[in-house]
């Protein structure tokens, strides 16, 4: 038999007496399991290792008590951005997709490596977790609102790049796929076996076992619905209509300044009307221009990195006042530079009125508003008072402020918080 990959740390194997392997995501000196470069390279390992193993099948579970995979390590994910952006522009493409493709290209290598994959899903499988268990050619998932499927990167302004907005969209069909890729709807418990993204729906604690009867039952077949010889991609008639409708309805919600939204559109569009192996490629290549972005990063910072410590403060009751007293006078200067320049209003900022022409902003253009000296202007002592702060203010207390000031709607998250401002 193949020998197991070695100096695994984020995954390890557990060979069963019945023939079964057991796949286990544990990550190593973590509360809860995330793709880290690591584990994305251990993932593609392991799948080599199973197409040439002689196991009938595998497991696909958790080594955490506390959940599946909660997606992608955020950390990491700022750090490659910063050197994809500190490349030339005309390598930035080409780095973005050699260094994100490869969990998509694991997932793929995985659900055709010829053996059955059964995942048992216990706990939360958000974003790249998601994906992964997309990637089983059965799904069983514990009946506990704790086990979850969903893929919210959107909300950090960012799309799945793993072929989730491929293989979601495949198994519910376009709108309720599209309500889990914009909207952030999650499936857990019977209105996941409904809506065809599970198989089957067991008491906690039973998930692996059913996975196993499943691998064990001479039903077992390693082939993944979009593989099926009979498969045909969908015409663009098929699916033109619904799609501009959403992307006019993000354009107006977002004035077109989040451009995660229309990216994740444009993968649904390209994507069902290829085989599942160009699709997510096209998936990737728009990926690697909506990373190149500013926006995600910001929205990172505001709704994902500065939530988390914003929150942890709240808990304690501990936010500092000068966190508090800080967003206070930003809001002042966002309404004064408001009064001066209404305009203002198609960048997201002030309160709400006739609606805005949105600003037609697609994946690969600059931000719109550092093109508009006006608006610009108007904000000269909000920057001034943002690059002050930013200069003086402790790293944790900046990040809670980014997010407060995004959480109150002073300044678009899109944007940033201070910190972001600051950088205009």
């Amino acid at each position: 038999m193949t020998d197991i990959p070695a100096d695994l740390t984020q995954f390890r194997v557990e060979m069963q007496d019945n023939g079964l392997a057991h796949i286990v995501f544990d990550c190593a000196d973590r509360t809860m399991n995330v793709f880290s470069n690591k584990a994305i390279h251990e993932l593609g390992a392991l799948a080599d290792w199973l197409r040439d193993s002689d196991v009938k099948g595998a497991v696909l579970r958790s080594g955490k008590d506390n959940g599946f995979c909660a997606g992608a390590d955020l950390t990491e994910l700022g750090v490659a951005y910063e050197m994809i952006v500190a490349a030339r522009r005309e390598d930035r493409f080409d780095i973005a997709y050699a260094h994100f493709f490869p969990l998509s290209h694991a997932i793929r290598r995985l659900e055709t490596a010829g053996k059955p994959i059964a995942a048992a899903i216990a706990g939360v499988a958000l974003g790249g977790g998601c994906e992964l268990s997309l990637g089983a050619h059965y799904r069983v998932l514990a009946d506990t609102p704790r086990a979850m499927m969903g893929l919210p990167e959107f909300a950090v302004g960012l799309l799945p790049g793993a072929g989730g907005t491929q293989r979601m969209t495949r198994l519910v069909g376009l709108e309720a796929g599209l309500e889990v890729l914009l909207q952030g709807r999650t499936y857990s418990g019977q209105a996941a076996l409904d809506a065809g993204l599970v198989h089957e729906v067991v008491e906690l604690g039973q998930e692996v076992a059913a996975a196993e009867a499943w691998l064990l039952s001479g039903k077992a077949r390693a082939v993944q619905p979009w593989d099926e010889a009979d498969v045909q991609p969908l015409p663009h008639s098929a699916i033109a209509g619904p799609i501009e409708q959403h992307r006019a309805r993000e354009l107006a919600a977002t004035l077109g300044h989040v451009p995660a939204p229309i990216a994740i559109l444009d993968c649904v569009e390209l994507g069902l009307m290829q085989p599942i192996d160009g699709a997510i490629r096209s998936e990737m290549s728009v990926f690697s221009w909506l990373i190149q972005r500013i926006e995600p990063r910001n929205m990172i910072r505001t709704m994902f990195l500065g939530k988390q410590a914003y929150d942890k403060a709240a808990r304690k009751e501990a936010v500092p006042e000068t966190v508090v007293a800080t967003a206070a006078k930003a809001a002042a200067l966002v309404e004064d530079a408001f009064s001066k320049a209404p305009d203002l209003r198609k960048a997201g900022f002030g309160p709400g009125g006739d609606p805005v022409e949105p600003v037609l902003q697609r994946v690969g253009r600059d931000m719109w508003l550092t093109g508009q000296s006006d608006l610009m202007a108007a904000l000269g002592d909000l920057r001034d008072f943002a690059k002050s702060t930013a200069n003086a203010m402790a790293d944790g207390e900046l990040l809670q402020l980014d997010h407060l000031v995004a959480k109150e709607g002073t300044i678009p998250a899109y944007l940033g918080g201070i910190s972001g401002i600051a950088a205009l």
